[in-house]
Order: structure tokens, then sequence, then C-alpha cells
């Protein structure tokens, strides 16, 4: 175990292995988890505690997610690492929706970004689905809240008519991996999806 003076989730940060970290600073510069932290105080413990070198830094996470019981911008429904290099990103193409700008500007701060090895980002967009509001506003729903295992790719689907088009999306960005669509409307209903729930197991070195 690694102490640390910070509050932080699984859900958010996104690490690339290589020394890249996605965060937001709605996140980690909330005042109920960070109160008088600054970003050189988070990208310090980034590095102390994870080894990270950059990080790229996003300002704001879906607007569902801040509503009473949501986190207030986890990274993990908008942005996630496929591989060292490659981002993959929550698009939400629909204009009455209001992740519409959300999107637009996260895409565009990730295309001008490098990570920590010097490598311009490769942005990968994955729909955000069709539905747009249920009985408490927009969904938050996204495809970009999946779980990566041995062999597979576990992803949220939302009885939505994209979800195939996430689906393949999913198998290009992870080659030779099968893509496996859970529905997940009603951990989204609970304030979560599959990743937010799981946790990957990395291998014991022999």
């Amino acid at each position: 175990i690694v102490p640390s003076p910070i509050v932080n989730e699984g859900g958010g940060i996104h690490v690339d292995g290589e020394g890249t970290v996605l965060l937001t600073e709605t996140v980690q510069l909330d005042p109920g988890r960070n109160p008088d932290a600054t970003k050189a105080d988070i990208e310090a413990e980034m590095a102390r505690c994870l080894g990270a070198t950059k990080c790229l830094w996003l300002p704001r996470g879906l607007t569902r997610d801040y509503d009473e019981f949501g986190t207030r911008g986890h990274i993990d429904i908008v942005a996630t690492f496929t591989e060292p290099g490659v981002v993959l990103v929550h698009d939400q193409e629909h204009p009455d929706h209001p992740d519409q700008a959300v999107s637009a500007e996260v895409i565009a701060l990730l295309e001008q970004a490098t990570d920590a090895a010097g490598r311009r980002l490769r942005v990968e967009r994955i729909p955000a689905p069709a539905t747009l509001f249920d009985d408490d506003g927009p969904v938050d729903y996204s495809y970009v809240n999946h779980l990566v295992v041995n062999g597979g790719v576990i992803a949220c689907t939302f009885a939505d008519e994209h979800d195939e088009r996430a689906l393949e999306v999913l198998r290009r960005v992870y080659p030779g991996r099968e893509v496996v669509g859970v529905d997940a409307r009603e951990l989204f209903a609970r304030g979560g999806g599959i990743h937010c729930i799981t946790q990957q197991q990395p291998s014991v070195a022999g």
C-alpha cells in the first residue's frame, strides 16, 4: 500500500503504462476531495505513486455526472488509452445533447496533445449512444466505460441503435480480442458502468 494525501478513485484516472495519465480538473481539484490541492500537487502525487511523467488535464466530464450522485467528472466515461499513443474518446454527435460541446472540447485538446514519450496522440472516436435523454435528463451512457481482460473486452451496451457501431470500434482498436457487450443500463441507472465495478488484475512475475 502506498499512502497518499489526495483523494482519488479508479475511475478518476486512466494511464497508458508508459508514464502518461489522463484526468479531469473537476475530479482531482474537487473541493470535496482535495480542497487545497493544486495541479502541481496532483501531478507530484501521480509521479510519486504511479511514476507518471505527463498529466493530460481535461477540464470536465460528461454533463449527467454532475448530478447529486455523480462523480463530478470521472474520466472513465470520457476517454481512455487503448494502447500507448492511442486514446479512445466519447463522441456525442447529436446537437441536442449538452455533451456535444464536452466531446468537441475534449477531442480538440487531445488531438493537440503529446504523451510522456513525446508522441502526438492518435484520437479514436467512439460514438455516444443514440439515446439522448431518460426521465432524469441527458444520459451519460458511454461505451468508453469497458473492461479489458485476457483475450477480450467486456463492453457496455444499452439496447441502442449505436451499440453495434461502438462494438465495431472496440474490435478495431483492440485487434485480436473478442468484444462482448453486456446491457449496462441498470448499472448506469445506479451511477456506474462495467469499468466502474471491475478492476484489472495484473499478472504476477514468476
